[in-house]
């Protein structure tokens, strides 16, 4: 196992919610959580009662943002594979995938994405 990559972003997309995990490779457990499953969260987003949309993941990604800069990770290099998160979780959640991804980036996150397929600069 690489350990250059210590915090690993794992998405979680069902029908109903989404959830964000940052995970710390070294000590195989989850820093950092956001999904629509939390109460304030699933409030706020009153369109999202029966189905989870691109607008409620990329609140999880704003959510998790602010959680990683309170914890003091938001500088801190966190990678995420967008190839093979969209091919776990399929065609159809694509776009679910990449509102979290850009929500991360759009706040400020160190986020590091793999097999992205743009050739930005990623910061």
């Amino acid at each position: 196992m690489s350990l250059a990559k210590r915090y690993v972003l794992r998405l979680f997309i069902s029908l109903k919610y989404v959830t964000a995990n940052v995970v710390d490779r070294r000590s195989g457990r989850v820093v950092t959580t956001a999904s629509t499953a939390e109460r304030p969260l699933r409030d706020g987003l009153q369109e999202c009662v029966r189905a989870c949309n691109a607008k409620a993941a990329a609140a999880v990604g704003e959510v998790l943002a602010m959680r990683l800069k309170v914890d003091g990770l938001a500088r801190e290099p966190i990678h995420a594979d967008a190839a093979k998160e969209v091919a776990k979780k399929g065609f159809k959640n694509q776009t679910k995938v990449w509102a979290i991804l850009n929500a991360l980036r759009s706040h400020g996150v160190n986020l590091h994405v793999d097999n992205d397929g743009d050739h930005r600069r990623h910061v």
